[in-house]
């Protein structure tokens, strides 16, 4: 928001200003604003023309290392076109140098450094911002691209280029920086961060107080009260993101502003900016908080982000769930109807998954799976397998590609057990058919994935887990000659019997120690009752030698 982060944006610009190459670490816990910044002075250097390239990661578009130079690269053509030429050449002379296997030091030299080069003699500095570099990429990972970036871009012949990054606070990162680094740390207790908070909240509740004349008339009536506002600047605290969902909150549509705003304020906060809570209360609100909590799960254990409208066809049997999740958190989910929607900030993807945050809101990874993996079945049985996918060339719906990978995550409830079942009468038996006539047939991989969870001891439950593993098995098979049917039926044959051998010699490993503890705990209780050492004698000698055993009742001994 515009008259927000003033002085923040104003020191970081005066570094970035310098003809030098400075560089920039903004880091502060998940909330506190520093895309919002990141963002900001990209839209600032890009208007004055000295924004080189952007990186900003996203945990569920886990790009990789390998994709990050090409990416800069790509982004440097894009911004120079004098250089554009350079790198392509460089791609056209070695095409290996896109391929994973390319290291990046190789990449960074011919895709960046060499055509920059060309620039040694510009006397503007340029930026390149990476945001949110602990969140997709490990540890080593990331401190491996920033000690490449900063060891790379201070060599001479090259234009002035500050580097920008942004990520929590983290030693792994630190140790890596350069000792010339420029590092804001921001935290929930900075005085400039709350009063910008408080100056976003005063506007946006202005906003919502002048936009509503059927709820507080014209001129509208002053909103809210003085205590109102204070309780509600003090549960922000220093979060941004506290404050843009509490203003999401009480201002959405469809709802009175000052209910909800009562319905915020009603429990009491010890200390300010709690996060957690605010999640806790939104999803209380809601009407069926779990149902919500099952959705938010599931967005965040996709094999990948998808468009609204696929989101839609797989969570069928509840779209209106999805709707008002989405409305409701909407200030943390990317949902522009256009691309995909995903959970973009961090805070709520670590509420969700940490079941001391979330407490009895918590869904563990095998209950999300179980969920997307029955959105997956049912979507497999609403579906006529005779109609065909659009155009030849378009991508297969996501239920199809990935229903056994869920399934193998996924917790054996009843309900998946069922839509399972069901799932082999129809669609394999019309696959078999189909089959025998070259037409639709399931990616042979998830058949295998599945064969492989339904014939494991942990699913096989009774009869009907055995014949439903037998139809996943024979749709596997199917197109096999029965040569090598046989031989894969002697393996699974050969590693059950060799698994049964494995686990009865632990077991006889098992009952020797056993034994063997008690024999020696038997021998230091006869020793302490006749007052023997616990430890031999060295010197010679003779002496009595004493045993114990352990006998049934109906046994003597000498």
């Amino acid at each position: 928001m515009n008259g927000t982060r003033v002085a923040l944006r104003r020191s970081i610009m005066q570094v970035i200003d310098q003809h030098d190459r400075t560089n920039v670490w903004l880091n502060g816990l998940a909330g506190v604003g520093k895309t919002s910044i990141a963002f900001t002075i990209a839209e600032e250097m890009k208007a004055a023309k000295r924004l080189a390239a952007t990186f900003f990661f996203s945990h569920k578009h886990a790009q990789k290392a390998v994709a990050i130079i090409p990416t800069i690269a790509f982004q440097l053509a894009i911004a120079f076109p004098r250089i554009r030429e350079d790198i392509v050449q460089a791609i056209e002379n070695d095409d290996s140098l896109l391929s994973p296997g390319k290291s990046h030091a190789d990449q960074m030299r011919e895709l960046v450094i060499k055509p920059l080069q060309t620039l040694q003699f510009r006397q503007e500095p340029y930026a390149i911002i990476f945001d949110a570099l602990d969140e997709c990429l490990s540890s080593e990972e990331a401190a491996r691209l920033v000690m490449l970036l900063t060891d790379a871009l201070v060599g001479p012949g090259l234009p002035f280029i500050h580097l920008i990054f942004t990520s929590r606070p983290g030693v792994h990162i630190r140790t890596t920086m350069p000792s010339g680094v420029y590092e804001i740390l921001l935290t929930t207790h900075d005085k400039d961060t709350i009063q910008d908070i408080r100056f976003f909240l005063r506007t946006s509740l202005d906003k919502t107080r002048t936009s509503r004349p059927a709820v507080f008339g014209r001129p509208p009536v002053p909103w809210p009260s003085e205590d109102e506002f204070e309780t509600l600047a003090f549960k922000a605290g220093g979060l941004f993101v506290y404050a843009v969902m509490a203003t999401n909150f009480i201002s959405s549509t469809g709802h009175h502003p000052q209910k909800r705003l009562d319905l915020f304020l009603r429990e009491k906060s010890i200390v300010g900016a709690d996060i957690d809570q605010l999640y806790r209360q939104i999803i209380g609100t809601l009407e069926d908080p779990l149902a919500h909590c099952q959705i938010l799960a599931s967005i965040i254990h996709l094999a990948g982000p998808l468009p609204l409208a696929e989101l839609q066809e797989l969570f069928h049997a509840d779209k209106e769930s999805l709707a008002m999740t989405l409305e409701a958190f909407s200030p943390v989910i990317l949902n522009d109807e256009v691309g995909c929607v995903e959970l973009y900030h961090a805070s709520l993807r670590d509420f969700m998954s940490d079941p001391l945050r979330s407490k009895k809101y918590h869904i563990d990874d095998a209950h999300a799976h179980e969920y997307l993996a029955c959105c997956c079945l049912d979507f497999f049985l609403r579906w006529d397998p005779t109609t065909p996918f659009g155009e030849p060339s378009s991508p297969l719906p996501y239920a199809i590609l990935m229903w056994s990978m869920h399934l193998s995550m996924a917790y054996p409830s009843s309900k998946l057990r069922n839509l399972l079942a069901l799932f082999t009468d129809k669609i394999l038996q019309y696959e078999e058919q189909a089959f025998n006539n070259n037409g639709f047939a399931l990616p042979h991989h998830t058949l295998g994935l599945a064969r492989k969870t339904c014939l494991s001891l942990s699913w096989i439950r009774g009869l009907s887990d055995i014949k439903v593993a037998w139809r996943i098995h024979r749709a596997f098979m199917r197109g096999w000659s029965d040569k090598e049917e046989r031989r894969v039926a002697q393996d699974l044959v050969q590693e059950s019997e060799e698994a049964k051998r494995k686990e009865d010699e632990a077991g006889c490993k098992e009952e020797e120690n056993r034994l063997t503890e008690e024999a020696a705990l038997l021998e230091d209780l006869t020793n302490k009752l006749h007052g023997r050492s616990l430890y031999p004698n060295a010197s010679g000698g003779s002496s009595d030698i004493w045993k114990c055993y352990l006998v049934k009742p109906s046994e003597t001994v000498e």
